[in-house]
């Protein structure tokens, strides 16, 4: 019989070569399993001990190995997962109310639902805090468009400080939609810096709905430096390729959750109302 030292250090030695073939590119749990010579089920329980460890993050199927918190230019952001956020910007759509006062957050995400406005009802009144979004709402929708003031960050190209803060007082919107540059249901939505966070806690707290929008990148990556906490109801707009556990996580912390697969669906919910059913 396999001394416990022995057994803890070959199990220290398996999650090594795991993490290493994660980063090599190897995800699905049967691939690992072959190269580690384990049971597909040993695999899944080493995955999930590193996963409560914070060294991985699942997907479907298998796992990946979260690189370092890195914020992104807007015009690199542009270039990447464009069709995802096309397909979130479809599924979010329905929530977006005839005649109402919107928020739109800045972010290639947020951008891509103004560029879908011109669809279906539209608001009364749309308010943002991004450059590029502004840009796309003047080209796409038939409502008041208002840029809210303030300093302009360098890379994400949204407003934040007093000025916003200021506009935002005396505001209130029946839905919010936000990016995120990371995305926990129980957390939040995560950002480069407190200022960003600041702005979307002061929105979430004026609209009567709170919706985020982000790739499932935001949410299989790595951890922000600073989180913003949401109302206790809000929805959660993702595409098909989120992690597998997203809905047992959603539903937990009662988070309504959209993948864009289900769009559709999404804008037919119970009564007709356009309204999700809840996660779960």
């Amino acid at each position: 019989m396999a001394r416990p030292a022995a057994v803890r250090r070959g199990t220290r030695e398996r999650h090594e070569e795991l993490l290493r073939l994660l980063r090599g590119g190897m995800t699905r749990v049967e691939e690992l399993a072959a190269a580690l010579a384990v049971s597909p089920s040993t695999v899944r329980r080493d995955l999930s001990r590193l996963t409560d460890d914070r060294k991985v993050a699942r997907t479907y199927g298998g796992a990946l190995v979260p690189e370092a918190f890195q914020e992104r230019p807007v015009t690199e952001s542009a270039l990447l997962r464009r069709q995802a956020k096309a397909g979130i910007a479809a599924a979010a759509r329905p929530l977006v109310p005839g005649g109402g006062s919107v928020f739109l957050d800045a972010g290639t995400t947020c951008a891509a639902l103004a560029e879908r406005l011109a669809d279906g009802p539209a608001p009364g009144l749309v308010v943002t805090r991004g450059l590029e979004t502004a840009t796309a709402l003047m080209a796409s929708v038939r409502c008041e468009v208002v840029l809210l003031g303030g300093r302009v960050q360098p890379l994400s190209h949204g407003l934040t400080g007093p000025l916003t803060d200021l506009a935002l007082e005396r505001m209130a919107f029946d839905v919010a939609f936000l990016g995120a540059d990371a995305v926990d249901p129980a957390r939040g939505v995560g950002e480069p810096t407190l200022e960003e966070t600041a702005v979307k806690e002061r929105v979430a707290a004026r609209a009567r709905r709170v919706a985020v929008l982000a790739d499932s990148s935001k949410l299989a990556g790595p951890s922000a430096p600073s989180w913003a906490r949401l109302p206790g109801s809000w929805t959660l707009v993702t595409d098909a390729d989120a992690p597998g556990d997203l809905d047992q996580r959603c539903a937990q912390a009662g988070v309504t959750l959209i993948r864009a697969a289900d769009g559709a669906r999404a804008g037919r919910g119970a009564g007709g109302d356009g309204r999700p059913a809840p996660a779960g």
